[in-house]
């Protein structure tokens, strides 16, 4: 009975030896491959205010990365007292779309290439301007501006005049 059972457990174990060896000599391995992640870059933002450089805390910094096209996702990051946000998850050489977003300034929006390992961003933050209104202007009368245009047309270049002209003058916007 004993010379059955190691005669058994002899063609058990070459059977396991024999299935080894032929995995590893045909290189067939049934896991997942190790694919190391890209290389990222350490971004800072600073938020200040640009009237007086002063910092602003608890400003919402959105990160939206894209590579070769292909959008990697949102992030938002809150400044610390200092008005500073770090961020070490953005792939280098991607194109990063930071937005800043804080209360009681203008919203803030602004693509750059991150190329390097490590990349600083300083940000002014601006208080909201008076918006333009085609139709009205900010006290309630009708625009003289025509719509769609946000500034006075200025001319590139001077003109020069020789004579004085009998015409009437060019309507101003």
């Amino acid at each position: 009975m004993s010379s059955r059972r190691t005669v058994c457990s002899f063609f058990v174990l070459a059977a396991c030896i024999a299935l080894l060896a032929s995995t590893q000599a045909f290189g067939q391995y049934r896991g997942r491959k190790y694919k190391a992640p890209p290389p990222t870059s350490h971004i800072e933002v600073q938020v200040t205010k640009k009237y007086n450089g002063k910092p602003i805390p608890n400003a919402g910094v959105v990160f939206n990365p894209s590579k070769d096209g292909k959008d990697l996702g949102s992030l938002e990051v809150k400044t610390d007292p200092d008005g500073k946000a770090v961020i070490d998850v953005i792939p280098t050489g991607s194109t990063v779309r930071v937005q800043v977003i804080a209360d009681g300034f203008a919203t803030y929006g602004q693509d750059f290439l991150i190329d390097q390992p490590t990349k600083v961003i300083d940000i002014s933050m601006l208080r909201p301007q008076a918006q333009v209104s085609a139709y009205e202007d900010n006290d309630g009368k009708l625009s003289q501006r025509k719509p769609g245009v946000q500034e006075p047309i200025r001319p590139t270049q001077p003109t020069q005049q020789t004579a004085p002209a009998q015409s009437s003058p060019a309507p101003q916007f």
